[in-house]
């Protein structure tokens, strides 16, 4: 029956039997004899669900080659044309396909804290309603991430599972499910983490084994429950005005206070297990990814107003180093001449730029085998407090310390900065956060189109003129055509799969006219203030 779903699965969003069964490692529950049956522990589900999650969405293709550069913390200097927008479709596919393949897995933990016959032996592994609970939470936050990708989607949720609209993940009914607005999303997405907040038995196990992020704290999960509820809805409060109250009932509910709530997956020391960005240079021998010279002026103090940073050193090391060099160990350089970055958007692959000592590696800190990755951490809830706060200078302050605390900045070094820092308004709030989201670079893409934060002053816009550091000479940041259009401006989302034209037609076809189009420049719902 297993192997059956999975065909079905992989009909639905458009990848093959052969690539589903070849992740077992990490979706253990997929290819299950039909002939000795046996049942997966929910525990060792949610685990590889998420693993999964991060290794496909903070690796070298979906985070790497679209919002990490198109935010201008990277640049790449082999697949330049990615950096000016013209991505390739496969990137999309399999981003659209490892979604949903995590939320089928997040689903599958809840079918089976449900089938009556397996109740007990779930019970083994934490409280039934904590399972249940903290599925529901992954589950927004993956549908979180597709919606703001690509606009309409189909959806599925567990307080609605019975909405003859919400059709995805049930694959034995819906070979081509619906597409679902943005607007019914969002407000089912912040529904559904309410819900889930309340559902959590706090002081009995999520998972006695298991959990990554949270090491089984129903009290921690609740807290990144509300603190995820506050950030979607600040995020569309513009156009959903209902989003205010929720924005005050999480908050009234229990958001982040400190870095000791951040949400972080954490990493092993193993390949299998290790830091998904890590693994794109050490295991997928890939050295495309570049500190992007935009937010190293930033860090620098070129641009910006704040003066050095001392996070510059835990985002990149200096120059003049090979890659032998670098893994022997480095010493951070108090010369910002050897912190230059990579020129963002460049004509062409240029000879100077693919030698490695004209380059900055990214920081020890950043290609670390156990980095944990980021789903929220409680810098990012001190500024959104300080913008509903209208532009709060102690939330602001406080965003600030957090975040480099959590970075491990020495003590001194954050006090003259933060003792440095102008005042707060919502250009400085939206940089500083911007400097926060380096670590989650889809939600930086996320409030630039939101807000238009970070402004041209630190960001290279298209038509803008941009400079090489080894010589100073000048180039026309130029996009590509991307699909049918040639972007005058950052991407507005990416386009559906290709193979959602074949797969699902009448349903893409409905969800592209919504949009006016299936093309880049095209604005979503929260965007449309």
């Amino acid at each position: 029956m297993k192997n059956i779903k999975a065909i079905l699965l992989s009909s639905v969003i458009g990848i093959s039997t052969l690539s589903m069964v070849s992740c077992t490692k990490d979706l253990a529950e997929i290819n299950v004899n039909p002939n000795n049956p046996e049942i997966v522990p929910t525990n060792t589900i949610f685990n590889g669900a998420n693993r999964f999650l991060f290794d496909n969405t903070r690796d070298g293709w979906w985070m790497a080659r679209m919002s990490m550069p198109w935010m201008q913390y990277s640049a790449q200097n082999n697949y330049v044309e990615e950096d000016k927008y013209q991505y390739r479709a496969n990137q999309t596919n399999n981003g659209w396909a490892a979604l949903y393949r995590a939320a089928s897995n997040y689903k599958d933990v809840i079918d089976k804290c449900e089938t009556p016959e397996l109740v007990a032996q779930m019970e083994a592994l934490g409280s039934i309603p904590n399972q249940i609970a903290a599925s529901r939470i992954m589950l927004a936050y993956v549908f979180d991430n597709l919606v703001t990708h690509f606009g309409d989607i189909p959806y599925w949720s567990y307080g609605q599972k019975d909405n003859p609209d919400f059709q995805a993940l049930n694959i034995e009914e819906y070979l081509a499910p619906a597409y679902v607005s943005q607007e019914e999303v969002y407000k089912d997405l912040l529904k559904e983490l309410k819900e889930a907040a309340a559902q959590l038995e706090v002081g009995k196990d999520v998972f006695t084994d298991g959990d990554n992020i949270y090491s089984g704290d129903a009290g921690q999960w609740k807290k990144f429950a509300n603190s995820l509820r506050l950030r979607i809805a600040n995020r569309i409060k513009a156009v959903y005005p209902a989003a205010n109250a929720e924005i005050q009932d999480a908050i009234n509910s229990g958001v982040f206070t400190s870095n000791a709530d951040n949400a972080i997956h954490a990493s092993g020391s193993s390949d299998a297990e290790g830091n998904p960005f890590w693994k794109t240079f050490y295991v997928g021998k890939r050295n495309d990814f570049w500190p992007n010279s935009s937010f190293i002026n930033l860090l620098k103090g070129t641009t910006g107003g704040f003066g050095f940073d001392p996070r510059l050193y835990k985002i990149a090391a200096p120059k003049n180093i090979t890659f032998p060099e670098y893994n022997a160990g480095y010493e951070d350089s108090p010369d910002m001449k050897l912190y230059t970055g990579m020129p963002y958007g460049l004509p062409r692959v240029e000879a100077y730029f693919t030698a490695e000592a004209n380059l900055n590696f990214f920081a020890k800190d950043i290609l670390k085998v156990d980095r944990g990755e980021v789903l929220m951490e409680y810098s990012e809830v001190a500024f959104i407090l300080s913008e509903i706060n209208n532009w709060n200078q102690a939330d602001y302050i406080k965003g600030v310390r957090a975040n480099m605390e959590r970075q491990n900045i020495d003590a001194a070094a954050i006090d003259k900065y933060v003792a440095a820092l102008p005042a707060a308004n919502q250009k400085n709030v939206m940089t500083q956060k911007y400097i926060t989201l380096f670590f989650n670079p889809d939600e930086a893409w996320n409030e630039f189109r939101r807000t238009g934060y970070p402004d041209s002053d630190i960001l290279l816009m298209p038509g803008e003129t941009g400079r090489r550091p080894n010589d100073n000479s000048t180039y026309v940041f130029t996009p590509l055509q991307s699909g049918n259009v040639v972007a005058t401006r950052l991407p507005d989302r990416v386009r559906y799969p290709t193979n959602q034209q074949t797969l699902n037609p009448e349903n893409w076809k409905k969800a592209a006219a919504e949009l006016g189009g299936d093309e880049i420049d095209k604005k979503l719902y929260f965007a449309k203030k």
